[in-house]
């Protein structure tokens, strides 16, 4: 792939809609103009009024009750064009450099491609990178991306769906997601670690900033806790180890399971009730 080639941009949607239009008025303004967005819709029509990218848009309904994260990434893979997939979460908005640097770093080097995401505090609504940039905060466990260029992760499990590309063949030659990971959980994880089986390596790319726009977030997310429970489980059967580590580990000391990375398996003791949901929500926190 030449430096020049534009990327197709994919993202997936429920709900959302002002994000959707940050993220897209963020595309208007990049450095190199991505061949096209396409928008993976988890509900059950778009949403109206969505701004002009100067690009084609291609739209594509994807049904499932339980957040259909997998099918709605193959989905869209499926609609976009061949060459590079630059996957971006509707939370997010991308950087003036965001495509051009994926697009070189694939014109450089074959792989999976991670880019950085920081994240805005509540309220912050400014649409300039200077001010983004003055506002955002790193996440304190992700690792800091490259000034510039490509920088080998020997761990594909850092992928993280908000941010990442990879060739569409590499995309096909895995089988896409895993459409058997139903709901919120895991998927991309299993994604990373099948690239992974195939000898592809990972990369952070310098340049692809994101950034993720806030909203309050559960800590830790039980309302997920039925499909995180079973994805987990899937995941360990096929790899042979867990992830999600962090919010099983959180899952288990508020009492709900009995497990420990050692662990064959994940023993229910109690779902969470609705006031823990409730009480898990953080309105104003950055990070989950």
């Amino acid at each position: 792939m030449s430096a020049d080639a534009a990327p197709s941009v994919l993202t997936l949607v429920r709900g959302r809609a002002e994000c959707l239009r940050n993220l897209m008025r963020g595309l208007a303004g990049q450095t190199l103009r991505q061949h096209e967005l396409v928008i993976a819709w988890m509900q059950p029509e778009p949403a109206p009024d969505l701004p002009d990218l100067g690009c084609p848009v291609r739209h594509v309904i994807v049904p499932g009750e339980r957040m259909p994260l997998a099918a709605a990434r193959n989905r869209a893979a499926d609609a976009a064009s061949d060459g590079l997939l630059v996957f971006l979460d509707v939370d997010c908005i991308p950087s003036p450099t965001l495509v051009a640097a994926y697009a070189e770093a694939a014109a450089t080097a074959r792989g999976l491609l991670l880019g950085e995401v920081v994240y805005l505090p509540p309220g912050a609504s400014a649409h300039d990178p200077a001010t983004l940039d003055r506002l955002a905060q790193a996440h304190p466990a992700r690792p800091a991306p490259p000034a510039s260029g490509l920088r080998p992760e020997p761990d594909a499990g850092q992928l993280w769906g908000l941010s990442f590309a990879v060739a569409a063949a590499d995309w096909r030659a895995v089988g896409g997601m895993d459409e058997a990971y139903d709901g919120y959980g895991g998927e991309e994880t299993d994604f990373a670690a099948r690239l992974a089986a195939t000898g592809l390596p990972t990369f952070w790319v310098g340049g692809a900033r994101a950034y993720h726009q806030h909203h309050p977030v559960h800590v830790p997310p039980l309302q997920h806790f039925t499909p995180i429970l079973a994805n987990a489980a899937r995941f360990h059967a096929r790899h042979g180890r867990w992830c999600m580590t962090y919010w099983l580990g959180q899952f288990r000391d508020a009492g709900l399971i009995a497990w420990d990375e050692d662990a064959s398996a994940i023993r229910p003791i109690r779902p969470p009730t609705e006031a823990e949901i409730a009480a898990a929500l953080r309105p104003d926190a950055l990070f989950s």
